[in-house]
């Protein structure tokens, strides 16, 4: 009995993992083995930076409102605490837009929350 060679399942791993490895340069996206370790390690940079993009978003606008807030003399963290006392429920994407687009209507919420 001959034996069983896997060709047509194994040449759509190796055609998908090519596929996969287009935009390289050179063996990188050629030669089997080298891609897959390019798009291995391209899946792991993809997977980690998912989630680095979510806290790298939220440093920026703490810092947009950080930056808005300290022109009306006060810091972040009072900011956030005053309005949390308020109950004033905006997340910090609203507020950091709001503090870019429409400066004057974040005086106004910054006003609002330094009312003791």
């Amino acid at each position: 009995m001959p034996r069983a060679a896997s060709r047509v399942p194994r040449h759509h791993k190796h055609k998908k993992i090519l596929k996969m490895a287009k935009g390289n340069v050179g063996g990188r996206r050629k030669l089997f083995k080298t891609a897959k370790e390019t798009v291995e390690k391209g899946l792991q940079y993809a997977y980690r930076d998912r989630r680095a993009k979510k806290r790298e978003f939220r440093q920026l606008w703490i810092a947009r409102i950080n930056a808005a807030v300290r022109q009306h003399g006060m810091s972040y963290s009072t900011f956030i605490h005053a309005m949390q006392e308020k109950n004033v429920q905006i997340n910090r994407k609203a507020l950091s837009e709001l503090a870019i687009r429409d400066p004057q209507a974040f005086g106004e919420l910054v006003k609002t929350v330094q009312e003791v």
